[in-house]
């Protein structure tokens, strides 16, 4: 089977941090740094991140019975460019308080590898994943974390992962069963963001990775994303909404606007800019030469910016396109929203450092070996 953009992930919690480091200079790879956890109750149980998205040279995207015909990307109206992008998102961001490398931790005071990854690792701020369809429970889970991070004052990064199709019916299939269940689903995520600042990392790979899709299919997914902003937005004007811009190593930036402008992407009204390299290895340098692409080529506001997965990048992507646990990598740049470079909002932790693609471990599953790997200088 042909690796797709994500894995069916095992049910675990997301890591998360109580400061956000800055840091604009120096190499990909991240800085120690050591903080208190919060002392807060246990949050409700969220899936943790996928594995890697795949690059070309795999075949990834047309690994699927379904038509493979490229939909040709209609000319959309933008809104007129304003003088001035909005400035990157006030505060600092969150670290949940429940997560695989936090057990871990608390579970291993005397190993010799733990004050390593308690200090580069649990101790940052990561995003939390929403990557089951139950739309009974996600509203009141959503709810959980953003309320957790508006006590603090903190800025919450939140992953909606049920788009239905997900991984071109890959080995990370799954969502909602249909597009009717995916709005209700993204209707109730939206009733759980609450007011305060929150970053919304908007269905990875469901834009770089729909060409499996039939022209018909694709363009009601890109509606269906495009109502999704729209909703997030609506329901909290503090809502910072990202589609999903694949990779440095996938589509040309041209071709990828494209894909972007019809799900939505250059609307402010559902938009605030892209995200790429998530679960990915690609250079943060490389990432923002090609999101400035992608965002010159996708027009709309000038207000639209990207963020960008620095989780595993600290030494850039295998030679070999090896994708599931590869060797030899590092954490990235530190998560933080002053990237002090223009129309990069944030560098953010999306995919989780040491939650496995499959190979060290199960898919999804904290392997303390791998996150020492990643984690060590």
């Amino acid at each position: 089977m042909v690796t797709a953009a994500s894995v069916v992930v095992a049910v675990g919690t997301a890591t998360g941090m109580i400061t956000a480091l800055d840091d604009r200079q120096g190499t990909d790879e991240a800085r120690p740094a050591v903080s208190e956890s919060p002392s807060a109750d246990p949050l409700p149980v969220v899936p943790p991140s996928p594995s890697p998205s795949p690059s070309p040279s795999r075949g990834a995207l047309s690994a699927s019975s379904a038509p493979t015909r490229t939909a040709t990307p209609t000319p959309s109206r933008t809104e007129p460019r304003t003088e001035q992008r909005r400035a990157a998102a006030p505060g600092r961001l969150y670290r949940h308080p429940a997560s695989q490398v936090l057990d871990w931790v608390r579970a291993h005071p005397g190993d010799p590898r733990t004050q390593v990854i308690a200090s580069r690792i649990a101790d940052q701020p990561a995003a939390v994943w929403f990557a089951d369809f139950q739309p009974e429970t996600v509203a009141s889970r959503v709810r959980a974390v953003t309320s957790g991070a508006a006590a603090q004052g903190r800025v919450p990064v939140l992953v909606a992962y049920a788009i239905p199709d997900r991984d071109c019916g890959g080995a990370s299939q799954g969502g909602a069963p249909d597009l009717g269940a995916y709005d209700g689903w993204i209707d109730a995520f939206a009733a759980g963001l609450g007011s305060g600042e929150v970053i919304v990392v908007l269905e990875p790979d469901s834009i770089a990775q729909s060409e499996c899709l039939s022209a018909g299919d694709r363009a009601a997914r890109f509606a269906s994303l495009a109502r999704a902003g729209r909703v997030l937005k609506a329901a909290n004007p503090r809502a910072r909404v990202y589609y999903d811009a694949g990779h440095s190593g996938w589509h040309p930036a041209a071709k990828q606007a494209a894909l972007l402008r019809q799900a939505g992407a250059a609307s402010a009204a559902s938009s605030d800019g892209i995200f790429s390299n998530v679960s990915n290895f690609h250079r943060t340098a490389d990432e923002i030469a090609y999101d400035r692409a992608v965002l010159d080529a996708l027009g709309g506001p000038a207000s639209l910016g990207a963020v960008i997965d620095t989780s595993r990048n600290g030494a850039g992507a295998p030679p070999d396109g090896e994708w599931c646990d590869p060797a030899g990598r590092k954490l990235g740049r530190t998560p933080t929203l002053a990237t002090g470079e223009a129309r990069i909002d944030a560098y953010l932790w999306v995919k989780l450092p040491g939650e496995s693609d499959g190979c060290t471990g199960e898919p999804g599953e904290f392997t303390a070996s791998y996150a020492y790997d990643l984690a060590s200088p």
